[in-house]
């Protein structure tokens, strides 16, 4: 089946966050995709609507179903029936398991530059943001790249307030897929001290093409008993407002633990929508993301293309999955706060500064590039024409 990725939705005035910016203004900042989910998906759900009534609604033996079938075939983890439990967003369920599985002023462990609302969910729930910086070099091929610094990382752990690592698999806002080498030495090392690992692994479906990401739980045995891992059909599929999503927890004491403090948190039941759209999208939705990675690839590789020809002041960092770019400014701009603030009034383009982030973030900024390729270009031409203000400016 052939899917238009091409086509334009007019999103203005539809109660969407993303396109409620001013006019003239082009939004490429949050990880909303502007494209219409899935055809298998909206038909269930069209069928939903149809019948009209929207009480409250028991998870099916469908929903687990299709949760294990496609983590065994598209990711070749033989996840149970018994690790899953519902919860309706994965930040939901980071939030509990902060409650849960930390004391109040222990320390949480992320690895920056990290999804910024991490910082948000430790913070409210009393807890103190442990930041431990990647470290970036140039790989082989000349091009930038970020690994974990084993050193800062074993002393983070190693401090006794450490009490639980939030592994983002793969990166937001890097792209970076963790090999399984990695993330073997993450869990010995977060067993040695006595850490568990919430993993997040909501963006595992947005590969490029040939490429698989490795879930945190399938390493190893060790993995799997200190883990809890967050995934959801949202961001592939382009659900966010349906509040779809579950944990996996293979430990019967962990799962125990989240089982009851997600009931009681009240998160851990479907709307009318919820469990059917997560089952259409993962048993028959397979080939239309297919052909949205490759899309969404060819997006990356412009970017690339059109950054070393037209604005070679600036780098992208090699994305391998995720739909969004992580972009160095950092030898023209000292704050990326500052130099987006400046991008958005001057051209009307909305991106993410990388200070958001953490880490090294001053130097960098976060592009969404899932979108039609006329967006796209728009996109490029006005980054372009902001970065020659920019530098004009600059030169006065």
């Amino acid at each position: 089946m052939a899917f238009d990725f091409d086509i334009v939705t007019d999103r203005r005035g539809t109660g969407c966050e993303k396109w409620n910016v001013r006019d003239g203004e082009l939004p490429m900042w949050v990880a909303d995709m502007d494209f219409p989910t899935a055809p298998a998906v909206r038909e269930v759900i069209e069928a939903k609507a149809a019948h009209g009534i929207f009480g409250y609604s028991a998870c099916p033996d469908e929903w687990y179903d299709a949760y294990c079938g496609w983590w065994k075939d598209r990711h070749g983890l033989d996840m149970k029936r018994e690790w899953l439990v519902f919860v309706t967003g994965v930040i939901p369920a980071i939030s509990t398991a902060l409650r849960r599985l930390t004391a109040p002023a222990e320390k949480v462990a992320v690895l920056t530059p990290v999804y910024n609302i991490f910082f948000n969910c430790i913070l409210n729930n009393g807890r103190v943001p442990l930041e431990i910086p990647l470290a970036l070099d140039r790989g082989d091929d000349g091009r930038l790249r970020y690994s974990i610094d084993w050193d800062a990382f074993e002393k983070g752990l190693a401090d006794p307030q450490t009490s639980l690592l939030i592994f983002c698999n793969p990166q937001n806002p890097t792209g970076k897929i963790w090999d399984r080498e990695t993330l073997e030495r993450v869990g010995e090392l977060c067993k040695k001290y006595g850490v568990a690992v919430l993993a997040d692994e909501i963006h595992c479906d947005l590969a490029d093409p040939g490429r698989g990401y490795v879930p945190f739980a399938s390493v190893n045995d060790v993995n799997r008993a200190i883990s809890v891992t967050c995934i959801a059909p949202t961001k592939a599929f382009n659900l966010a407002g349906i509040q779809t999503a579950a944990v996996a927890v293979p430990d019967p004491f962990l799962r125990h633990k989240m089982w009851r403090a997600l009931n009681t948190d009240d998160v851990a039941e479907g709307n009318a929508f919820a469990y059917e759209a997560a089952a259409a999208a993962f048993t028959k939705g397979g080939e239309w993301l297919d052909a949205l990675n490759a899309y969404i690839r060819a997006n990356k590789d412009r970017v690339d293309e059109f950054l070393a020809a037209e604005i070679p002041e600036i780098e992208s960092l090699p994305s391998e999955s995720t739909y969004l770019m992580w972009i160095r400014v950092g030898d023209i701009a000292e704050d990326s706060e500052e130099f987006c603030s400046f991008l958005r009034e001057k051209t009307g383009l909305f991106v993410c500064p990388g200070t958001w982030y953490h880490g090294d973030g001053k130097k960098w900024f976060r592009l969404n590039v899932a979108c039609p390729r006329a967006l796209l270009e728009d996109g490029l031409g006005r980054l372009k024409r902001g970065v020659e203000a920019w530098k004009n400016a600059r030169s006065r």
